[in-house]
């Protein structure tokens, strides 16, 4: 009796403390005066759906919006003022129209929704591109440009010198290149329409009781059974940046990732690639400044180096100051063989080549380093010669400009046997490539995907399925401006995608993500269902692929790779062997 008594008299003190934390808690936010104005409205507007009405669910989706590094204040602060505009369209959207629009429908109709969202945007689309030609009409018809007087005859040619043939030309003209073509526009407000098919999915996630990722899976089954193993997409992790905006010479390698060996869990890699950014950093600080020295720039004027050696990008990752392509390869190679780490074995390389910043038109040439310039042609030469002497690069993305078909196709062919040839930034967007139904152009091993702008969950869902049925490699990439929301890790777990490129071991709004894929991944330990990622494969892209009529031979792990690799050595491991020594 007494000891039952006792149970109770403490189940009952902690209860009330409970209470008392929860109202300390509750009115330090406010929440009894938000829940008071939520039910009045409520009451006055009386929904049919009350709890659909009273239902909360917030999402965060990145705006389209390039992060610049180095840029003048005045781009910079247009550039804010823009995404701004976008923004404040969008939300004006949400609470007008597009509420209006879903009323009535179910969260668990995810593809009723989209289809919603999709027709609005259409038309919103529609609108601007008549109030567009309109604008052009009433300038042309305003503005009346006198005739041009007739140019002057042109000049006599020279007078042919004494030996000189006929139509010879002394210096030699190479092809010019195909200009860029015109940036897809993207209309302010579009976000809106990701954002609420994310928040839809979420709310669902929520009523279902299920995490996010399984209700994507869900989706992307069709509503088939549960699945019995979710396998989480293997991390591209940024650990330097030697590209355009570098103070270096080198231009080539905007991001070089690391991707750890697939038989390792996420967190077991993660802590590896963290180890290796720690002594990244350690060598970075040892090295002497670099001396400032004048060097001509592109337009022959001469500017100053600046004597950094590293900095923190907001990649996530250090910028580093180096001067040939082989410097950041080197250095991480070393400090593997320094940890007892296999290079090629227990992790792999991935480099962002970020072509598209590297073209100087007024050459018609890749700037891959400064002064040192290379056609596409040249740039196919450059990219085998860098994979044969580091094998252990398994993937390239955007290696050139989305123009230069041609020579996607020579690299595809030339190193799709061994490396993942990736289309991002070369890439069209979601929606035009679902709208074309091809995904071949530019040809590539594989499409980074993002959600942005006015891609909906069913779009993710359909592109993902396209890339699975035409065996194509998707990776799941994260906006330049990023934010705190987690849910693109459920996203990419869920649409079963091979990588995830979430950029660097910092900065916190990338550090949130890397630990929702450590939450999702000991939540499938605990109830038996993470499977795991089968070794690298690549497959041969040629015409029977790209028309579907037949599956090419595999060709697993990487150049000769055995498929059974010995077991992982991890940083923590090495250590504690050579205290022990």
């Amino acid at each position: 009796m007494g000891e039952g008594g006792g149970r109770s008299f403490g189940t009952t003190r902690e209860l009330q403390r409970l209470k008392q934390q929860a109202m300390e808690y509750y009115r330090e936010n406010d929440v009894p005066r938000r829940l008071e104005e939520l039910l009045n409205s409520t009451f006055y507007l009386q929904p049919a759906d009350v709890y659909g009405h009273l239902s909360i669910c917030s999402v965060v989706i990145s705006t389209h919006f390039e992060v610049l590094e180095n840029v003048l204040p005045e781009l910079a602060d247009a550039e804010q003022e823009a995404r701004s505009e976008a923004v404040r369209i969008a939300v004006q959207w949400v609470n007008e129209t597009i509420t209006e629009e879903l009323q009535g429908l179910t969260p668990s109709d995810q593809a009723e929704v989209d289809q919603v969202l999709r027709t609005f945007f259409g038309n919103k689309a529609q609108e601007d591109k008549e109030r567009r030609e309109l604008e052009k009409s009433l300038e042309d018809t305003r503005v009346s440009i006198p005739s041009p007087a007739p140019p002057p005859p042109p000049p006599p040619p020279p007078a042919k010198k004494r030996g000189q043939k006929q139509g010879r030309n002394d210096t030699f003209t190479e092809k010019p290149i195909v200009p860029p073509e015109p940036v897809e526009p993207v209309l302010n407000g579009s976000m809106a329409i990701g954002a609420v098919s994310l928040a839809v999915a979420k709310t669902r996630a929520i009523l279902d009781n299920n995490p996010l990722y399984l209700n994507i899976a869900l989706l992307k089954q069709s509503g088939q059974e549960q699945p019995t193993k979710l396998i989480l997409p293997l991390p591209m992790v940024s650990l330097v940046s030697c590209g355009k905006s570098s103070p270096g010479k080198l231009n080539l390698m905007k991001e070089v990732m690391c991707i750890p060996h697939p038989g390792l869990t996420a967190r077991q890699g993660v802590e590896m690639l963290l180890e290796i950014q720690k002594h990244i950093n350690k060598t970075i600080e040892m090295l002497p400044p670099p001396k400032t020295e004048t060097k001509k720039g592109h337009n022959g004027s001469k500017r100053s180096q600046q004597p950094i050696t590293g900095k923190m990008s907001h990649l996530g990752c250090l910028t580093i100051n180096y001067d040939t392509i082989e410097q950041p390869l080197v250095l991480i190679q070393g400090i593997c063989a320094n940890l007892g780490l296999d290079l090629g074995t227990n992790l792999h390389l991935a480099i962002n080549c970020a072509a598209h910043e590297l073209m100087d038109y007024s050459r018609g040439k890749y700037e891959v380093m400064l002064g040192t310039y290379k056609n596409a042609a040249e740039m196919v030469d450059l990219y085998v010669d860098l994979i044969n002497r580091f094998p252990a690069i398994i993937a390239l993305i955007d290696p050139f400009r989305k123009e230069d078909s041609e020579q996607w196709g020579s690299i595809c062919n030339a190193l799709g046997s061994r490396c993942y040839i990736l289309a991002g930034a070369a890439s069209k967007s979601i929606s035009k490539l679902l709208e074309g139904g091809d995904i071949s152009t530019p040809k590539s091993s594989g499409l980074i995907i993002r959600h942005t702008n006015q891609t909906t969950i069913s779009d993710l869902v359909e592109i993902t399925s396209l890339l699975d049925s035409k065996q194509r490699v998707a990776v799941f990439g994260s906006a330049e401006g990023e934010s705190s929301d987690d849910s693109l890790v459920d996203l990419a777990i869920g649409l079963g995608v091979r990588f995830i490129k979430l950029g660097g071991l910092s900065r916190g709004e990338r550090i949130t993500k890397y630990n929702r894929l450590f939450a999702i991944e000991e939540e499938l330990l605990q109830s038996g269902t993470l499977g795991f990622n089968e070794e690298h494969i690549f497959f041969p892209l040629n015409d029977d692929t790209e028309k579907g009529t037949e599956a090419p031979e595999a060709v697993t792990t990487v150049a000769g790779e055995p498929a059974e690799l010995p077991e992982p050595i991890f940083p923590t491991e090495v250590m504690e062997a050579s205290a022990k020594a």
